[in-house]
């Protein structure tokens, strides 16, 4: 397998899961919907999406995922001093202890659902 090095300026994808307890969830998304909203603003956006788990017992209750045109721009948005305050409010929320492990992706296989043939 090759690993091909990624142009500076392609599409990424940021990832962060969340270890949350069950009871804070529902705040927590409400919180998270409005740091997205912002962020949905900013130049190089091109989705969001939160996935919440099925059962309260999968270690990471919530899955973020988001696609930005290019690093600098999900860098330039993730700056933006009003995010960046949310960001805080929410670490600093003892009503809503969370864990999150975050990161930058590029893409390494992609497979799509193949059109199928009549018989």
């Amino acid at each position: 397998m090759t690993t091909q090095s990624q142009p500076a300026n392609a599409s990424v994808t940021f990832i962060n899961i969340f270890e949350i307890s069950a009871e804070h969830l529902d705040s927590f998304i409400a919180q998270w919907e409005q740091r997205a909203a912002l962020l949905s603003t900013k130049s190089g956006f091109l989705d969001f999406r939160l996935h919440r788990a099925r059962s309260s017992e999968t270690r990471f209750q919530l899955v973020n995922v988001s696609c930005w045109e290019s690093r600098e721009a999900w860098e330039a948005a993730t700056a933006d001093p009003e995010f960046r305050k949310r960001v805080q409010a929410a670490q600093d929320d003892p009503q809503t202890q969370v864990t999150s492990s975050r990161g930058l992706y590029d893409v390494a296989v992609e497979f799509s659902a193949a059109a199928a043939e009549p018989k």
